[in-house]
């Protein structure tokens, strides 16, 4: 007999299935990232129709079968509706769930990852912050979250000290304290480097997303 379980949690991505459902992959609070399957979340009048797109954050009630979980009810508490309306931020958006979905796991301790992923949606949505900014920020803490950012890598030049100064911020500081600051065009671009190097020598995947923000941005 199945199970009932309750997940606080933010969905990743959806995919169709069959005619009408859904397969949809949450990150979660309580079970890391998890895969459920949302039945009839397809057709219109579902109660699961808009509450299972990604972004949706909320609590998501599961019945937790032998092989799969399936979704019985959701309650959203942020669509983050306004990434409908700003292309670039939505853009940004995939990406950050892309990153996420590449780096946790089920049954593993993603809270941090989730409480990033959460900040970081909302602080592209921010008037007064870079989205670049934010994606800079956003990548080097996953790395620290993931215990695999050893410090900036070597070079011959000097990093300026602001630059360094942000990087500890970044790294040393919680989720919710860390887009409360912004940069010169000088730091930005040495902030960028660090990241890139990171990226490439850490993620074996390309990020669909990301080669859409490379077309738009030129």
């Amino acid at each position: 007999m199945q199970g009932q379980i309750s997940v606080t949690g933010m969905i990743l991505k959806a995919e169709p299935v069959g005619e009408y459902d859904r397969r949809v992959v949450i990150l979660t609070r309580e079970r890391g990232k998890i895969a459920a399957f949302a039945r009839g979340a397809r057709k219109q009048g579902s109660r699961l129709l808009a509450s299972t797109n990604p972004f949706c954050f909320g609590q998501f009630r599961l019945y937790e079968g032998k092989s799969a979980y399936s979704v019985a009810e959701a309650t959203i508490s942020n669509y983050f509706e306004a990434f409908r309306e700003k292309f670039e931020e939505a853009c940004y958006g995939m990406y950050f769930m892309e990153v996420m979905d590449y780096y946790t796991r089920e049954n593993s301790d993603e809270k941090e990852m989730l409480r990033l992923l959460y900040q970081s949606l909302r602080a592209l949505l921010h008037e007064g912050l870079s989205n670049q900014l934010v994606r800079y920020i956003f990548e080097i803490k996953a790395l620290s979250i993931n215990g695999e950012y050893p410090g900036p890598p070597k070079r011959e030049q000097p990093y300026m000290d602001s630059t360094l100064y942000a990087m500890e911020f970044i790294i040393n500081s919680s989720v919710e304290k860390l887009y409360t600051f912004t940069v010169t065009g000088q730091v930005l671009e040495e902030i960028s480097q660090i990241s890139d190097y990171f990226r490439e020598r850490f993620m074996d995947r390309k990020m669909k997303s990301l080669e859409i923000l490379q077309e738009i941005s030129g």
